[in-house]
Protein backbone atom coordinates (compact mmCIF):
# COMPACT_ATOMS: atom_id res chain seq x y z
CA UNK A 1 0.00 0.00 0.00
CA UNK A 2 2.59 2.35 0.45
CA UNK A 3 4.00 2.21 -2.94
CA UNK A 4 0.39 3.40 -4.39
CA UNK A 5 0.62 7.49 -5.12
CA UNK A 6 -2.40 9.17 -4.40
CA UNK A 7 -2.30 11.68 -6.78
CA UNK A 8 -4.62 13.39 -9.03
CA UNK A 9 -4.75 10.62 -11.77
CA UNK A 10 -5.57 8.52 -9.13
CA UNK A 11 -8.56 9.78 -7.74
CA UNK A 12 -9.67 11.11 -10.91
CA UNK A 13 -10.14 7.43 -12.11
CA UNK A 14 -11.59 6.15 -8.94
CA UNK A 15 -14.40 8.88 -8.69
CA UNK A 16 -15.02 7.95 -12.70
CA UNK A 17 -15.14 4.37 -12.31
CA UNK A 18 -17.18 4.64 -8.92
CA UNK A 19 -19.36 7.35 -9.04
CA UNK A 20 -19.50 8.90 -12.81
CA UNK A 21 -22.22 11.56 -12.31
CA UNK A 22 -19.30 13.45 -10.13
CA UNK A 23 -16.51 12.86 -12.66
CA UNK A 24 -16.48 16.39 -14.37
CA UNK A 25 -16.19 18.20 -10.75
CA UNK A 26 -13.48 19.99 -10.60
CA UNK A 27 -10.73 18.08 -8.35
CA UNK A 28 -7.89 19.35 -6.19
CA UNK A 29 -5.84 18.66 -3.61
CA UNK A 30 -5.68 19.72 -0.25
CA UNK A 31 -3.24 20.49 2.04
CA UNK A 32 -3.52 18.75 5.88
CA UNK A 33 -4.58 15.70 6.59
CA UNK A 34 -3.22 12.86 8.55
CA UNK A 35 -5.08 9.01 8.21
CA UNK A 36 -6.63 10.61 5.03
CA UNK A 37 -5.30 12.63 2.26
CA UNK A 38 -7.89 15.33 1.75
CA UNK A 39 -9.30 16.14 -1.96
CA UNK A 40 -12.18 18.87 -2.69
CA UNK A 41 -14.01 17.81 -5.18
CA UNK A 42 -16.53 20.60 -7.19
CA UNK A 43 -17.29 23.30 -4.33
CA UNK A 44 -19.26 20.99 -2.17
CA UNK A 45 -17.59 17.84 -1.65
CA UNK A 46 -14.62 16.42 -0.40
CA UNK A 47 -12.74 13.11 -1.06
CA UNK A 48 -10.85 11.21 1.74
CA UNK A 49 -8.63 8.77 1.00
CA UNK A 50 -6.90 6.24 3.43
CA UNK A 51 -3.48 6.21 3.87
CA UNK A 52 -2.78 4.76 7.02
CA UNK A 53 -3.20 1.10 8.71
CA UNK A 54 -6.16 2.57 10.89
CA UNK A 55 -7.86 4.94 8.48
CA UNK A 56 -10.35 2.59 6.55
CA UNK A 57 -11.79 1.38 10.14
CA UNK A 58 -12.23 5.20 11.02
CA UNK A 59 -13.70 6.11 7.93
CA UNK A 60 -16.41 2.88 8.05
CA UNK A 61 -17.34 4.68 11.70
CA UNK A 62 -17.88 8.24 10.14
CA UNK A 63 -19.88 6.48 7.45
CA UNK A 64 -21.90 4.77 9.79
CA UNK A 65 -22.29 6.91 12.52
CA UNK A 66 -22.09 10.59 11.07
CA UNK A 67 -25.23 10.76 9.54
CA UNK A 68 -27.07 10.01 12.31
CA UNK A 69 -25.29 12.80 14.56
CA UNK A 70 -24.87 15.57 12.10
CA UNK A 71 -28.34 16.73 12.12
CA UNK A 72 -28.48 17.68 15.64
CA UNK A 73 -25.18 19.61 15.51
CA UNK A 74 -24.96 23.23 14.80
CA UNK A 75 -21.91 23.45 13.13
CA UNK A 76 -21.28 21.62 9.66
CA UNK A 77 -19.32 18.54 9.46
CA UNK A 78 -18.13 16.37 6.92
CA UNK A 79 -21.13 14.28 6.55
CA UNK A 80 -20.08 11.31 4.44
CA UNK A 81 -22.60 10.65 1.34
CA UNK A 82 -21.03 7.75 -0.72
CA UNK A 83 -18.47 4.76 0.03
CA UNK A 84 -15.27 3.83 -2.37
CA UNK A 85 -15.36 0.36 -2.36
CA UNK A 86 -11.91 -1.21 -2.77
CA UNK A 87 -10.70 -2.11 -5.99
CA UNK A 88 -7.66 -3.51 -7.86
CA UNK A 89 -6.23 0.09 -8.26
CA UNK A 90 -6.98 0.97 -4.55
CA UNK A 91 -7.53 -1.58 -1.75
CA UNK A 92 -8.60 0.68 0.57
CA UNK A 93 -12.39 1.69 0.51
CA UNK A 94 -12.60 5.53 0.73
CA UNK A 95 -15.34 8.35 1.22
CA UNK A 96 -16.82 11.40 -0.49
CA UNK A 97 -18.35 13.72 2.03
CA UNK A 98 -19.64 17.25 2.12
CA UNK A 99 -17.16 20.25 2.20
CA UNK A 100 -16.37 22.12 5.14
CA UNK A 101 -15.32 25.75 4.35
CA UNK A 102 -13.27 27.52 6.02
CA UNK A 103 -9.06 27.26 7.00
CA UNK A 104 -8.17 24.86 9.68
CA UNK A 105 -7.26 26.74 13.43
CA UNK A 106 -3.47 25.43 12.75
CA UNK A 107 -3.09 28.08 10.07
CA UNK A 108 -5.91 30.23 11.36
CA UNK A 109 -6.30 30.15 14.97
CA UNK A 110 -9.70 30.92 16.71
CA UNK A 111 -9.39 34.98 17.69
CA UNK A 112 -12.73 35.81 18.71
CA UNK A 113 -13.68 35.49 22.53
CA UNK A 114 -17.58 34.44 21.06
CA UNK A 115 -16.18 31.06 19.97
CA UNK A 116 -16.61 29.86 23.18
CA UNK A 117 -20.41 29.94 23.15
CA UNK A 118 -20.18 28.11 19.86
CA UNK A 119 -18.17 25.68 20.77
CA UNK A 120 -20.32 24.99 23.64
CA UNK A 121 -23.31 25.01 21.93
CA UNK A 122 -21.72 22.23 19.47
CA UNK A 123 -20.72 19.97 22.44
CA UNK A 124 -23.79 20.32 24.01
CA UNK A 125 -25.60 19.26 21.23
CA UNK A 126 -22.91 16.49 20.46
CA UNK A 127 -22.71 15.31 23.96
CA UNK A 128 -25.69 12.78 23.97
CA UNK A 129 -26.09 9.45 26.03
CA UNK A 130 -24.42 7.07 23.00
CA UNK A 131 -26.39 3.94 22.45
CA UNK A 132 -24.79 0.41 23.29
CA UNK A 133 -23.57 -0.74 20.17
CA UNK A 134 -21.58 2.83 19.64
CA UNK A 135 -18.13 2.64 19.26
CA UNK A 136 -15.48 2.38 22.33
CA UNK A 137 -12.05 4.59 22.56
CA UNK A 138 -9.12 2.54 23.23
CA UNK A 139 -7.21 6.17 24.36
CA UNK A 140 -10.31 8.55 23.93
CA UNK A 141 -13.00 9.30 26.71
CA UNK A 142 -11.53 6.80 29.20
CA UNK A 143 -9.95 6.95 32.50
CA UNK A 144 -7.06 9.31 32.77
CA UNK A 145 -4.87 6.40 34.46
CA UNK A 146 -4.81 3.89 30.98
CA UNK A 147 -2.62 7.08 29.53
CA UNK A 148 -0.77 7.52 32.29
CA UNK A 149 2.23 6.25 30.24
CA UNK A 150 1.59 7.93 26.94
CA UNK A 151 1.55 11.10 28.89
CA UNK A 152 5.12 10.27 30.71
CA UNK A 153 6.08 8.93 26.91
CA UNK A 154 5.12 12.32 25.25
CA UNK A 155 6.69 14.84 28.48
CA UNK A 156 9.77 13.03 28.03
CA UNK A 157 9.89 13.66 24.58
CA UNK A 158 9.16 17.15 24.32
CA UNK A 159 11.32 17.93 27.36
CA UNK A 160 13.86 15.90 25.45
CA UNK A 161 13.88 19.30 22.91
CA UNK A 162 15.10 21.18 25.23
CA UNK A 163 12.66 24.60 23.79
CA UNK A 164 9.94 24.04 25.79
CA UNK A 165 9.29 26.61 29.47
CA UNK A 166 7.11 25.18 32.12
CA UNK A 167 6.89 21.42 31.92
CA UNK A 168 7.12 20.83 35.40
CA UNK A 169 3.66 23.06 35.51
CA UNK A 170 2.40 20.41 33.20
CA UNK A 171 3.31 17.49 35.28
CA UNK A 172 1.26 18.94 37.75
CA UNK A 173 -1.55 19.71 36.15
CA UNK A 174 -1.79 16.03 34.94
CA UNK A 175 -0.90 14.57 38.47
CA UNK A 176 -4.36 17.23 39.36
CA UNK A 177 -5.83 15.94 36.85
CA UNK A 178 -4.99 12.02 37.76
CA UNK A 179 -5.90 12.45 41.55
CA UNK A 180 -10.06 13.73 40.11
CA UNK A 181 -12.59 11.38 39.99
CA UNK A 182 -13.31 9.50 37.18
CA UNK A 183 -16.65 9.80 34.83
CA UNK A 184 -19.20 7.95 36.98
CA UNK A 185 -21.97 9.02 34.39
CA UNK A 186 -23.18 7.40 31.12
CA UNK A 187 -21.11 6.80 28.37
CA UNK A 188 -21.55 10.35 25.99
CA UNK A 189 -20.96 10.84 22.14
CA UNK A 190 -17.86 12.66 22.08
CA UNK A 191 -15.30 13.80 18.80
CA UNK A 192 -12.32 12.67 20.51
CA UNK A 193 -9.60 14.65 19.00
CA UNK A 194 -10.49 18.81 18.69
CA UNK A 195 -7.31 20.19 18.29
CA UNK A 196 -6.85 23.01 15.73
CA UNK A 197 -6.29 20.79 12.99
CA UNK A 198 -9.64 19.52 13.45
CA UNK A 199 -11.99 22.47 13.23
CA UNK A 200 -12.12 25.40 10.76
CA UNK A 201 -12.30 29.00 11.11
CA UNK A 202 -14.31 32.12 9.36
CA UNK A 203 -13.66 35.50 10.71
CA UNK A 204 -12.51 34.38 13.96
CA UNK A 205 -14.66 31.80 14.99
CA UNK A 206 -15.39 28.17 14.62
CA UNK A 207 -17.11 27.82 11.60
CA UNK A 208 -17.38 23.89 11.62
CA UNK A 209 -15.84 20.69 12.77
CA UNK A 210 -14.05 17.82 10.96
CA UNK A 211 -12.18 14.85 11.53
CA UNK A 212 -14.71 12.56 13.07
CA UNK A 213 -12.46 9.41 12.79
CA UNK A 214 -11.85 9.19 16.77
CA UNK A 215 -15.42 9.55 17.41
CA UNK A 216 -16.64 7.12 20.49
CA UNK A 217 -18.68 6.80 23.71
CA UNK A 218 -17.06 7.97 26.94
CA UNK A 219 -15.81 10.94 29.53
CA UNK A 220 -16.60 13.98 27.56
CA UNK A 221 -13.63 15.67 29.11
CA UNK A 222 -11.52 14.59 26.13
CA UNK A 223 -13.85 17.11 24.29
CA UNK A 224 -13.69 19.87 26.65
CA UNK A 225 -10.30 20.19 26.96
CA UNK A 226 -10.46 22.44 23.67
CA UNK A 227 -11.42 25.21 26.21
CA UNK A 228 -7.98 25.53 26.41
CA UNK A 229 -6.45 23.41 23.20
CA UNK A 230 -8.73 25.82 20.65
CA UNK A 231 -9.54 28.97 22.37
CA UNK A 232 -8.10 32.28 22.85
CA UNK A 233 -6.21 32.72 26.33
CA UNK A 234 -9.09 33.85 28.55
CA UNK A 235 -12.02 31.81 26.75
CA UNK A 236 -12.18 28.85 29.30
CA UNK A 237 -14.56 30.17 32.03
CA UNK A 238 -16.77 31.71 29.56
CA UNK A 239 -16.96 28.34 27.74
CA UNK A 240 -17.72 26.51 30.96
CA UNK A 241 -20.00 28.55 32.09
CA UNK A 242 -21.81 28.36 28.38
CA UNK A 243 -21.46 24.40 28.86
CA UNK A 244 -23.28 24.50 32.02
CA UNK A 245 -23.07 21.06 34.23
CA UNK A 246 -19.67 20.30 34.81
CA UNK A 247 -18.18 19.79 37.82
CA UNK A 248 -14.42 20.41 39.31
CA UNK A 249 -13.34 16.76 38.59
CA UNK A 250 -14.17 17.58 35.37
CA UNK A 251 -12.30 20.77 34.77
CA UNK A 252 -9.31 18.92 36.01
CA UNK A 253 -9.74 16.11 33.95
CA UNK A 254 -10.24 18.39 31.03
CA UNK A 255 -6.87 20.75 31.83
CA UNK A 256 -5.32 17.48 32.18
CA UNK A 257 -6.27 16.20 28.93
CA UNK A 258 -5.36 20.02 27.21
CA UNK A 259 -1.91 19.30 28.88
CA UNK A 260 -1.89 16.32 27.19
CA UNK A 261 -3.11 17.23 23.67
CA UNK A 262 -0.52 20.16 23.44
CA UNK A 263 2.45 18.16 23.60
CA UNK A 264 1.30 15.62 21.02
CA UNK A 265 0.59 18.54 19.10
CA UNK A 266 3.73 20.03 19.77
CA UNK A 267 5.61 16.78 19.26
CA UNK A 268 3.78 16.46 15.90
CA UNK A 269 5.49 20.10 14.56
CA UNK A 270 8.84 18.43 14.84
CA UNK A 271 10.19 17.18 11.75
CA UNK A 272 10.14 12.97 11.91
CA UNK A 273 8.94 12.28 14.94
CA UNK A 274 6.68 9.13 15.06
CA UNK A 275 6.88 8.18 11.84
CA UNK A 276 5.82 11.69 10.16
CA UNK A 277 9.00 12.77 7.32
CA UNK A 278 8.80 16.42 7.85
CA UNK A 279 6.39 16.47 10.79
CA UNK A 280 3.30 19.06 10.61
CA UNK A 281 5.00 22.52 10.96
CA UNK A 282 1.74 24.27 12.07
CA UNK A 283 0.63 22.59 15.06
CA UNK A 284 4.00 23.32 16.74
CA UNK A 285 2.94 26.54 17.26
CA UNK A 286 -0.91 25.39 18.09
CA UNK A 287 0.62 23.59 20.42
CA UNK A 288 2.64 25.95 22.06
CA UNK A 289 0.10 28.30 22.38
CA UNK A 290 -2.16 25.82 23.86
CA UNK A 291 0.34 24.80 26.28
CA UNK A 292 0.46 28.44 27.69
CA UNK A 293 -2.98 29.03 28.21
CA UNK A 294 -3.29 25.21 29.92
CA UNK A 295 -0.82 26.33 32.31
CA UNK A 296 -1.66 30.12 32.90
CA UNK A 297 -3.14 30.37 36.70
CA UNK A 298 -7.17 29.57 36.20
Amino acid sequence: MDSIEIDHTLVRSLVREQHPDLAELELREVAGGWDNQLWRLGGELAVRMPRTERAPCLLRKEHQWLPVLAPRLPLPVPTPLRIGEPSARFPRPWTIASWVPGEPADRAPVSDARAADTLAGFLKALHTEAPVDAPVGRDRGVPLETLTDGFAEGLEEVASGGDVEGLQDVRDIWDEALAAPDWEGPPLWVHGDLHPANVVVSHGTLSGVIDFGDMCAGDPAVDLAAAWVLLPAGAASRFFDAYGSVDAAMIRRARGLAAAKSLFLILMGRAGVRGLPGGKPTWGPAGRAALDRVVAPV
